[in-house]
């Protein structure tokens, strides 16, 4: 196997329960890296936790935390640093998929959606960086869309919150990176997850993403392992020199680099 010098390192992983988190904490701990996740639901957490502690041979350890919650950002955090002495990892990746026309959106969706992608990753971000800078360095991955580079219509407020992501990205790499914390984001397209799951309807779930293909250029829906190989990869020792990217993984769906 490829060595991505991950061993021993601490990573957390947001929304690490399902689909695309799930993947990425797999890939994570079958680096070495010692995995904590969170999500909301505390007995299905644990249950996730240990299936993939035994499938990677891993550690993973889970914390419930909503993290639109500032005081579960921040339980999460001192939890994660209890355990395991310090952070190097943090993958931004709760998030939930909202898509509608501006009239069709009250205040209070605008204000959860917010919480949950913008200030989640904003306290984490600030909460883990003491640590990352006492261990000499770290990296930050957050999760957006290629929506949030070229936004479509009718796809608020997403396309607004991973805009905002995006920006974050770039100013956090340019501020952290004279003490070796880098930070990157990735553009999701079309990737087999527990959102899409939910939508697939009495067609059946292969039905559906059969459908989706033809959406993208290279004529299928990625892997939630796409993700999770990818983030793995801009959290180790293998891309000390990329930070401040935002990396397009949808087939070729988004019409910008």
């Amino acid at each position: 196997m490829f060595d991505l010098g991950l061993q021993d390192k601490v990573a957390i992983v947001t929304g690490g329960s399902d689909g695309l988190g799930r993947a990425t904490a797999h890939r994570l701990a079958e680096e070495g890296a010692q995995v904590v996740v969170c999500g909301r639901r505390e007995e299905y957490l644990q249950q996730v936790a240990g299936e993939v502690a035994q499938s990677s041979g891993g550690v993973v350890q889970p914390i419930r935390a909503d993290v639109s919650s500032a005081e579960d950002c921040a339980h999460l955090v001192a939890e994660t640093e209890r355990q395991f002495g310090g952070i190097d990892i943090l993958v931004n990746n709760a998030g939930a998929s909202a898509a509608y026309a501006l009239e069709d959106i009250e205040d209070d969706a605008w204000q959860a959606d917010f919480d949950l992608k913008v200030m989640a990753a904003v306290r984490l971000c600030r909460a883990v960086v003491p640590s990352m800078r006492a261990r000499g360095g770290g990296s930050i991955v957050n999760a957006s869309i290629g929506g949030g580079k070229a936004p479509p219509a009718r796809q608020l407020p997403t396309s607004l919150t991973r805009a905002a992501g995006l920006n974050l990205t770039k100013s956090l790499a340019n501020e952290l990176a004279p003490v070796n914390i880098r930070v990157n984001a990735i553009c999701i397209g079309l990737l087999k997850s527990a959102q899409w799951e939910r939508r697939a309807g009495d067609d059946g779930l292969e039905a559906f993403y059969d459908r989706m293909r033809n959406a993208v250029p290279l004529g299928r829906v990625g892997e939630a392992e796409d993700y999770g190989d990818l983030a793995a990869f801009l959290c180790s020792a293998r891309a000390t020199y990329i930070t401040g990217t935002a990396i397009n993984l949808d087939g070729g769906m988004c019409p910008v680099v």
